[in-house]
């Protein structure tokens, strides 16, 4: 699939990048599959560049089902919600949100009425960037799936400004800068 023009055979939701712009590719519209990583495939069509969620992939016959991993259950909440955003990937740049630097901080507080309330603060590598409602809502949903999780709010902060000494080292060796 990677890599390979595909023919899909059913409608398609997507998000044109960089515009962010909801579309739908009508069956038959061929694709080429760039990109899949985390919770999101990026992939040329004949209107550019998009970006469909892999459920959407799945239902649409695009990728398989993703085979379930034994991965070790991390224990905490926080270690589990660093876990949603490290499975978001910018859509143009095959490295996960965290490792790019564009989670400024996560909390969580845990409500009397039960489950929490978790807060995150991220960026983008730029203000302007037509994608951050999507990513954002990517974030929103991944969380709120959580056990234990009752409210959730990303929001956006712009101070300090996102550079790219921000990247993890391995983002920044797997883009390399260094």
């Amino acid at each position: 699939m990677l890599n390979q023009e595909i023919t899909t055979e059913d409608e398609v939701a997507a998000v044109q990048i960089p515009a962010g712009n909801a579309t739908v590719l009508p069956a038959g519209s061929r694709i080429y599959i760039t990109q899949m990583l985390g919770n999101s495939i990026t992939a040329a069509t004949d209107i550019g560049m998009v970006r469909i969620s892999r459920t959407e992939a799945v239902r649409a016959g695009l990728v398989p089902e993703p085979q379930e991993e034994a991965k070790e259950v991390p224990q905490s909440l926080e270690e589990r919600v660093w876990g949603v955003l490290k499975d978001i990937y910018d859509p143009e740049i095959p490295v996960d949100i965290v490792n790019l630097g564009l989670v400024y901080g996560v909390e969580i507080v845990e409500q009397k009425e039960g489950g929490a309330f978790v807060h995150v603060q991220m960026t983008l590598t730029a203000p302007g960037c037509s994608m951050g409602p999507h990513l954002m809502a990517e974030a929103e949903a991944g969380i709120a799936a959580l056990e234990g999780v009752g409210e959730v709010s990303v929001e956006f902060v712009w101070d300090p400004p996102w550079n790219q000494e921000m990247m993890s080292e391995e983002a920044r060796m797997q883009m390399g800068l260094i």
